[in-house]
């Protein structure tokens, strides 16, 4: 970057600062409208910041109760439980998994999920989600997911939408969980809430250890979370840091041929004998919010990230042993300002602007390895990317029942590129200032029923060399994935309330990364368009019965190819279900007791674009739990993944052939869980 152009970080510190600093400060206490699994809202509000729970869009909040009674390995695996969330699981080591939105899929060609934990920006460069373990199971409150293109608070990797990690912030208490279960699976989790004349301390910390339901598939790992917040005499602003670090181990058994498969599904070939991964990861945050007089609500935050990955691997017999080494440090400010307006001649009204930036200093580096030495060096690149985004948000309630929230958003890029391995150094395509127009627009009828229609722009530009002037001398264009949806939200009875959806998002200039290309470049796919239909039903027939059902039909395909793959016009993306669905029972029989069963499942989806290759990665799996209060300060867990050992799996192609990792087959944990 020249010395003459600001500092992205320093621009938006500097901002923050300067809000901070201009007036009297004070908290605003409206938590908002809370949502559980399965419920909906449809509804803004004037009063406090405007968080997502009250944009217009799909909102879906995991709570507490949903997140500790889960038996996971990894926290990606909690967002199964959401209705409409796609989980790929692939099975390697660190690489265990992940979860996305929207007819995108998870394979990491497009990331498309803003990953952030307690409002902290946790995607690594490429969009991957490393930092999602570094907080502590047990540490997690809630998981708040907002789909579609109309939430206008974030800007690289909200494509398809967002999903927020909240822990706990406050409070007093001291629990404990420890989990034995099959595969030789042991984890041990504390928690630890101190709130005392206006400091908050909360701690957690979380060990692991499991031997993995395949051959050479070991992992450990631990995670430590602190937060320390004060609240200054009169409770009118809350200032702190929070401060994270998850470190993980694993071997990785390593992807199965079709014969290898069918003949012995548990096995780790050969040739991944010295096949593994070892991740660092941090993360820290200064953040802080307050009142300005009666009208106004400020937050700001400064955050670095620290990813250090090194992995080995050979995903068939006919390759080469990798050497992967992902090096990456984040820092980044962000700063937001709401004023609510209250009552004026065009209605309530509120608005919240803000700014945000963030610098990426990042080094990939590969080597072709023969159990784990090095033979030969195939990239050193280190990049800086940069970006700065701002955007404003107003709530207008002009009509009774009738909310209008237009909304728009503006992100320019910057940085550098660096090959090391023949000195050149390239500039960052010039995408200009990435327009984001959006609006929302909800009308209730009545407490029981609400219509409402949203539209709007998010942007997907290159990641790796892709950002890049590398292999062209013109400045490339973002895509620009224009969506909408109209729902109807309903409760008919007081027992029963749910919410139908129609959406559709296109793509101008769709692009996706090259997942075993040396050079760290993309690939173009063309003009894409995503559609779907999302069901949600909610229903508590009896005091002691709840019920839940989420379904998504979802379609995608490929409008207008890239002259380089003509042949995959009209196909479908790869990797994408035209089915999700989970629904599921809770049973309370008395106090102490809470009986639980649910499934997860997804329709089979095409390996690759051409669609030739054959169909695969259906599944529907039954899942039991239960849980006892001995005391009330004791209980017991028990629960059974998988009930009926039925074989699913993730499947890739090669080029040549299918790839396979098996899933997991039944499993049983038991968990002590005591409050001290």
């Amino acid at each position: 970057m020249s010395c003459c152009k600001p500092d992205p970080v320093a621009l938006a510190v500097g901002l923050a600062l300067a809000g901070l600093a201009a007036a009297p400060l004070a908290l605003a206490a409206d938590d908002g409208t809370a949502l559980t699994l399965g419920e909906v809202v449809v509804s803004g509000a004037a009063g406090g910041p405007l968080e997502a729970r009250r944009v217009l869009t799909s909102v879906d909040i995991l709570p507490t109760a949903r997140i500790e009674s889960q038996a996971v390995s990894n926290n990606w695996q909690l967002f199964g439980q959401l209705p409409g969330v796609m989980l790929t699981q692939f099975g390697q080591g660190t690489t265990s998994g992940k979860f996305s939105l929207r007819a995108f899929n998870g394979e990491g060609e497009i990331n498309a999920v803003k990953l952030l934990i307690d409002g902290v920006p946790s995607n690594s460069n490429d969009g991957n989600m490393p930092y999602i373990d570094v907080a502590p199971r047990l540490d997690i409150e809630s998981i708040e997911v907002v789909r579609g293109t109309n939430d206008p608070r974030y800007g690289l990797h909200n494509i398809a939408g967002n999903a927020n990690i909240a822990t706990r912030s406050g409070g007093n208490y001291r629990l404990g969980r420890a989990t034995l279960g099959s595969f030789g699976t042991a984890e041990l989790q504390a928690a630890a809430g101190v709130e005392q004349d206006g400091l908050a301390q909360n701690y957690a910390l979380s060990v692991g250890r499991s031997d993995g339901y395949r051959d050479h598939s070991t992992a450990d790992n631990a995670a430590f979370s602190g937060k320390w917040f004060v609240t200054p005499p009169g409770g009118t602003s809350r200032f702190g840091l929070i401060a994270r670090h998850y470190t993980a181990s694993a071997e990785e058994a390593g992807y199965l041929t079709a014969a290898q498969r069918r003949a012995d599904p548990d096995q780790s070939p050969a040739h991944n004998a010295t096949d593994e991964d070892r991740r660092l990861v941090t993360q820290l945050a200064l953040q802080g919010e307050a009142e300005i007089g009666a009208r106004f609500f400020w937050t700001g935050q400064t955050y670095l990230n620290n990813l250090d990955d090194r992995r080995f691997v050979r995903f068939s017999a006919g390759t080469a042993q990798q050497e992967r080494i992902v090096a990456e440090t984040h820092t980044g400010a962000s700063t937001t300002l709401t004023w609510r307006g209250g009552a004026t001649a065009i209605g309530d009204i509120a608005v919240m602007g803000g700014l945000d930036a963030e610098h990426q200093d990042n080094r990939s580096l590969r080597y072709t390895t023969l159990s784990q030495v090095r033979q030969a060096q195939t990239r050193n690149q280190q990049f800086d990317f940069n970006t700065v985004g701002a955007f404003v948000q107003a709530v207008l309630k002009p009509l009774r029942g009738l909310t209008v929230t237009p909304a728009w958003r503006a992100e320019r890029i910057d940085g550098s590129y660096t090959n090391r391995l023949n000195g050149k150094t390239y500039d960052i395509n010039d995408y200009g200032t990435i327009s984001q127009p959006k609006l929302s627009v909800a009308y209730a009828f009545s407490a029981a029923w609400s219509v409402y229609g949203n539209w709007g722009r998010s942007f997907q530009v290159g990641v790796g060399t892709a950002s890049y002037k590398v292999n062209q001398s013109a400045d490339l264009s973002p895509s620009i994935n224009e969506g909408w949806e109209a729902g109807l939200k309903f409760r008919p009875l007081a027992w029963l309330d749910g919410r139908l959806a129609v959406w559709r998002q296109t793509a101008s200039n769709e692009a996706r990364r090259k997942l075993n290309d040396p050079a760290n470049d993309a690939e173009n796919v063309g003009q894409t368009r995503r559609q779907g239909i999302d069901l949600q039903l909610n229903a508590q027939p009896a005091p002691q019965l709840g019920l839940w059902v989420g379904t998504a039909l979802q379609r995608s395909k490929i409008l207008q190819a890239d002259a380089a793959s003509a042949g995959t016009t009209g196909m479908e993306i790869d990797h994408v279900p035209h089915l999700l669905y989970n629904f599921g029972a809770d049973y309370r029989p008395g106090d102490a007791l809470k009986l639980s069963a649910w499934v997860n499942g997804q329709t089979s989806y095409f390996l690759e674009r051409s669609n030739g290759t054959g169909k695969f990665g259906g599944y529907a799996l039954a899942n039991l739990s239960a849980a006892y209060r001995m005391t009330p300060a004791l209980s017991v867990q028990l629960q059974v993944r998988n009930l009926f050992d039925r074989y699913y799996e993730y499947v890739w192609w090669d080029g040549a052939q299918s790839l396979h990792a098996p899933g997991t087959p039944r499993s049983v944990s038991g968990t002590l869980v005591a409050q001290f």
